[in-house]
């Protein structure tokens, strides 16, 4: 316990003490509610504070594990070792002429509603993804036809060693719902987006569209990691799955949701191991009656419980 007393006063001479917690349970901070706890988990205001504790964990040889808002993430129920980054408080978003300059903890739901106050369309396909602008970077996520790679321009990044980073975005690699990011092993703390003059009611409409197909078809009513799997080339991840006659199925409180069966669902109570070994099982049947691969969308970290 002296070490990790240790830990926690160099962490609380970098952030402030109400940001750092000890031993917290990550299913407080997963859209599926799901996770064991964090050693350490940080919540940094500025970007120098990012620096610092990447700097820390680097001189004292710890884990170090970059949450995001946990939309699009399982945590396994052994939780997660040493230092836990959520970048929550980094919510900003600064508008000027067609120039969007968004931190990573803030939503990208958001920022696309501020894109539509502006009168600004480029957006419109990111109204419904419930991740944060770091997360829609590290996947370069998308919906509806669109995707970040249309109007991300630049971003601000920390590397491994502590680094502030100014990249393009070609400098990212984007391409379907992958980025070299998590590769580089870079923190997003802004994006920058290019926009055009729109109309407001007419990107509105659009919006309004989306929002309506999404509430619709999607299983809002239920915590879950949005979309479990990417589009495998020539099918529908979801079509296969339903296909399958898979939806509905349930391991423990996990279920293949009843109304979109791309999407798993906690119903009660799961357990992440219990959500992990329905995604292995859905994969498996797949497999066996089509002969299709489903990769997986969504990222699993941490560790199972001892």
């Amino acid at each position: 316990m002296a070490k990790e007393h240790h830990i926690y006063e160099e962490l609380i001479q970098i952030i402030p003490e109400r940001d750092v917690m000890l031993d917290e349970p990550l299913r407080n901070h997963t859209y599926t509610h799901l996770g064991g706890n964090a050693d350490y988990l940080v919540r940094p205001r500025t970007y120098e504070q990012v620096q610092e504790v990447v700097r820390l964990a680097n001189r004292k040889e710890m884990p170090f594990t970059l949450l995001g808002n946990g939309s699009n993430l399982i945590v396994k129920d052994g939780g997660i070792r040493g230092i836990v980054m959520n970048l929550q408080n980094l919510i900003s978003v600064q508008i000027d002429e067609h120039t969007i300059v968004a931190q990573s903890g803030a939503r990208i739901i958001d920022v696309s509603q501020q894109a539509l106050s502006h009168e600004l369309t480029g957006l419109e396909f990111a109204c419904g993804i419930p991740g944060s602008v770091g997360g829609a970077l590290f996947m370069n996520a998308g919906a509806y036809g669109g995707e970040i790679k249309d109007v991300l321009t630049s971003t601000k990044v920390v590397d491994r060693e502590g680094n502030l980073l100014t990249l393009t975005a070609d400098q990212l690699d984007l391409d379907y719902r992958t980025s070299n990011i998590p590769d580089k092993g870079y923190i997003v703390l802004e994006a920058t987006f290019t926009l055009e003059d729109g109309n407001y009611d007419e990107i509105k409409a659009v919006m309004d569209d989306l929002t309506y197909k999404r509430e619709s078809k999607q299983p809002l009513e239920y915590p879950s990691c949005g979309s479990v799997f990417k589009r495998p080339p020539g099918y529908f991840a979801g079509k296969l799955i339903q296909d399958s006659e898979l939806q509905g199925k349930q391991i423990g409180g996990a279920q293949v949701s009843l109304k979109h069966a791309g999407f798993i669902v906690n119903i009660d109570n799961a357990s992440a191991k219990e959500y992990i070994d329905l995604i292995h099982f859905v994969q498996k049947t797949v497999q066996d009656k089509f002969g299709v691969s489903l990769e997986r969308e969504v990222k699993i970290i941490g560790e199972d419980p001892v």
